[in-house]
């Protein structure tokens, strides 16, 4: 497929670039390198210039820089239309983003606007033989994989589930182009305002993005209990997570929910605590490198998917555990 261009939506951040737009870059280099074509990075907002030398680090040929006040904080009645625009002017073939809140509500929009489809929430890329994008999921809540491809000969818009892939690697000594094209916006086609930004305050690190991660379910056995997952979190300096059933029953605040409709997560250590192991959390959590289970049911499904497995009461097991760490690590 002569021509074009692998061309990757830069998640909105502030100055760094995000992590989860270095997933989609990998996965985007890969793809282009195929094609013989290049891999094109689209960074809209209004303080964005710093983005552009670590991208090329990483790989991307091109990068172009799209600043305008109206362009940030994200709104996707902006973001649509230049992002359109973008992609008509650089003949891209393959468009790729990260599913995360803002990629589910603009890309679907941006797939219609260019009058193609889009496969979402997407684990692998390959190409047929035609050079076409053939995008791999999991469905059915992780129980099968399923492989898509677009009808037609259009552009191709696909989004990358994040904490599935490892970020674009640098490359040594490579070489990119930083553009900033001009943005065509009329005041007209944005019809929503950013009202006020809130951010809530999380105590520890970041869930998504740590590198050790605690969470509690309906095992704990109540909020009155929640304490103990907190303090053992503390001693290993990991972040606190929650499956669904602790979210739903109020014991905590939604942001901590892993899962399929919750955060996703692929730390180096994760604890289950009181988890029972449903498709549906398992799935936001299927990046993590060592899982360790802690359950009073021996058949808890979450045993089948940890590389060590505690049988015993949280409320016996945890306490014994956070004061052997204090001790080890002087937390």
């Amino acid at each position: 497929m002569a021509g074009g261009c692998v061309l990757v939506i830069g998640e909105p951040a502030e100055g760094a670039v995000a992590p989860v737009t270095l997933e989609v870059l990998g996965a985007g280099r890969a793809l282009a390198q195929q094609l013989g074509v290049p891999v094109e990075v689209a960074v809209l907002g209004q303080e964005v210039d710093g983005q552009a030398a670590e991208l090329i680090e990483r790989g991307a040929d091109r990068v172009h820089l799209l600043v305008d006040p109206r362009l940030a904080p994200y709104q996707a009645d902006a973001w649509v239309p230049v992002l359109a625009d973008l992609v008509r002017e650089t003949g891209a073939q393959i468009v790729l983003l990260s599913h995360t809140q803002t990629g589910r509500e603009f890309g679907p929009r941006l797939a219609f606007r260019l009058g193609t489809g889009i496969v979402t929430d997407c684990a692998e890329f390959q190409l047929d033989a035609r050079g076409r994008l053939r995008a791999i999921k999991p469905v059915y809540g992780g129980n099968a994989v399923a492989e898509y491809t677009i009808a037609g000969d259009g552009v191709q818009v696909a989004s990358l589930r994040p904490k599935l892939l490892d970020p674009a690697p640098p490359v040594p000594g490579h070489q990119g182009e930083v553009v900033r094209p001009p943005v065509r916006l009329d005041d007209q086609q944005i019809r929503t305002r950013a009202g006020e930004r809130v951010r809530a305050a999380m105590a520890g690190p970041d869930l998504e993005n740590a590198q050790r991660v605690v969470a509690g379910g309906r095992g704990v056995g109540g909020p009155e209990n929640w304490r103990l997952i907190e303090e053992f979190a503390d001693a290993i300096g990991a972040a606190v997570g929650a499956s669904r059933a602790a979210v739903d029953a109020g014991w905590v605040p939604g942001p901590l929910q892993i899962g399929l409709t919750g955060a996703k997560i692929s730390p180096q250590l994760y604890v289950a605590v009181g988890i029972s192991g449903a498709v549906q959390h398992m799935a936001g959590c299927q990046g993590a490198r060592t899982v360790v289970a802690i359950n009073r049911d021996p058949e808890a499904n979450i045993f089948k998917h940890a590389h060590i497995g505690v049988v015993g009461n949280v409320k016996e097991v945890l306490p014994a555990l956070t004061r052997k760490c204090r001790e080890l690590t002087g937390r």
